[in-house]
């Protein structure tokens, strides 16, 4: 049914069977990992009711099972987004998981998630790095509400807090040795030609001016302000690299290569940043 209603699959699965499987999976609260087939589990009228409606809603309005069924998962971790957030699906998961080396010659005891969203990133390095703080700045309030739910899901009270700031604009005096974003940097062109599955999620999230630059770029101009010597800033542009490239070739960034997947996220130590800062003006 997925597959002849030929919808795009590009918010945690990569296939008709598998999205199949997370929405009736999530809607039975049933763990991904188990046999179904196994469990002898009988349905109720009620729950065959819901499955139709969602199934009618993924494929009427082409709506990403993660909103359908209010989760998504990275880094292995499970967190509540809905359509105030973007879904989780960054390739930088790989980077936590390998906790940043060689980039990082030590654990960074505070951690910036800039751009948050449902705070997924920072969490994920909060619970990587056990003795950080980890703050989780975004310009969306609404975004925030999700992320603090997030925070309290995994019992960060006492290390994580959501800060409301327009990139920088509320973490004067601040400092950290790790800076981890992935901020808008879709261009208006671009965001038109995506399927329609992408138009749920919040314009906020994605739109950046200046063919997806503006927002990186003011990123690279005040990054180096925010770290603590030798601290690094991690940075996803994604389609943008090869523009971004170009835009600065003097810069000699470092692309990190992913195993899992993906591409478009750049590494810069605060060093660099302050020897290149005449570049991103």
């Amino acid at each position: 049914m997925f597959n002849e209603a030929e919808l795009f699959y590009g918010h945690g699965t990569s296939t008709p069977i598998d999205d199949a499987i997370y929405l009736i999976f999530s809607t039975l609260d049933i763990d991904l990992s188990s046999d179904y087939e196994r469990s002898g589990r009988i349905l109720k009228s009620s729950e065959l009711a819901e499955l139709d409606a969602r199934v009618e809603l993924r494929i009427r309005d082409r709506k990403p099972v993660a909103y359908i069924v209010g989760k998504a998962w990275f880094c292995g971790l499970v967190f509540s987004v809905d359509e105030r957030v973007l879904i989780p699906r960054s390739p930088i998961s790989e980077l936590i998981q390998n906790r940043f080396e060689p980039m990082l010659k030590l654990p960074p005891t505070t951690i910036l998630d800039l751009c948050c969203g449902s705070g997924c990133i920072g969490i994920a390095c909060a619970l990587e790095f056990a003795g950080a703080r980890v703050d989780l700045s975004d310009a969306s309030s609404e975004c925030l509400v999700v992320a603090e739910e997030n925070i309290g899901r995994y019992d960060l009270l006492d290390r994580a807090q959501c800060v409301n700031s327009d990139l920088f604009a509320s973490l004067s005096g601040r400092s950290y040795d790790l800076i981890v974003s992935n901020p808008p940097y879709v261009s208006m062109a671009e965001v038109e030609s995506l399927p329609f599955e992408y138009h749920h999620e919040p314009r906020l999230a994605l739109l950046s001016d200046e063919e997806g630059l503006a927002i990186p770029l003011e990123i690279l101009r005040q990054a180096e302000t925010y770290l603590n010597p030798g601290g690094i800033l991690v940075l996803e542009v994604g389609s943008g690299a090869e523009a971004l490239c170009k835009r600065i070739p003097e810069v000699p960034f470092l692309w990190m290569e992913f195993a899992q997947g993906g591409d478009g996220v750049l590494v810069i130590r605060a060093e660099e940043l302050h020897h290149y800062r005449e570049c991103f003006i």
